[in-house]
């Protein structure tokens, strides 16, 4: 007697990778410290999702027509159209004492000087204001080769003056990053630098992250603490709160 022959099992589908979304965490962490009326520097594609009673104005550096020329990687994506065009190092348009917080991520990294930026954010908050950031873990970004940034180079751009280490940090960029490699790394890190193209000045993990937090605050006498600091995938969030 034939015995019929065994059912093969219906193929499955291949499982599908996982990708990590940075905004869930992010977002529910601005509910627990947002509030009011505040900014948000360079949103780009991925603006923070604010909890209702948040009012926000969009910073960036240019206008929406020329940030995609500046990224034209991201030419399918929609960006965040800005409402105030200013530097969101200095933002000079916007007066002291007039913010509930300020959003930026993935901005402090592309500032060069980062202790003069977190003084002059300080200013621009009302007592109980907050500043709410993220910045890329170097260990799992296109940074993971260059050196955590000391923090008394960072004392050095506040006293000296960015200018003086701006040549190095092209060529740190061009050589580590890049991967290039003599002639060619001076030459790319000269012309990046002639375009002021926006590139990661510093590069920290998450123990130099939280080292440079403390002393930065201190530094720059932050009147307030500290609040959050909490790993999220691929970066590091941290919120500070003025008290007075």
């Amino acid at each position: 007697m034939n015995q019929p022959a065994p059912q093969q099992p219906a193929p499955q589908p291949a499982p599908q990778k996982q990708v990590a979304d940075k905004r869930i965490l992010r977002a529910f962490i601005a509910r627990r410290y947002l509030g009011g009326t505040g900014i948000e520097i360079g949103a780009l594609g991925t603006p923070l999702d604010l909890p209702p009673n948040a009012q926000v104005k969009y910073v960036d550096r240019m206008s929406l027509e020329d940030l995609y020329k500046e990224f034209p990687e991201m030419a399918q994506r929609k960006l965040q159209a800005p409402d105030i065009i200013d530097n969101g190092e200095t933002l000079a348009s916007i007066p002291d004492g007039s913010l509930d917080f300020i959003v930026a991520n993935h901005f402090l990294e592309h500032c060069e000087n980062l202790l003069g930026t977190l003084r002059i954010h300080t200013a621009k908050l009302r007592k109980g204001g907050r500043l709410f950031y993220a910045i890329p873990n170097r260990d799992f970004t296109f940074d993971r080769n260059r050196p955590t940034t000391p923090f008394a180079h960072l004392v050095q751009d506040d006293q000296e003056g960015p200018e003086k280490a701006r040549a190095s940090h092209y060529m740190e960029w061009a050589t580590l990053v890049e991967n290039k490699q003599g002639a060619d790394a001076e030459a790319q890190a000269l012309r990046l630098q002639q375009m002021n193209y926006s590139i990661h000045y510093h590069a920290w993990d998450a123990p130099a992250w939280f080292q440079t937090l403390a002393l930065g605050t201190d530094y720059i006498k932050f009147p307030g603490f500290v609040a959050h600091f909490e790993l999220n995938f691929h970066e590091i969030i941290c919120v500070l709160v003025r008290t007075h």
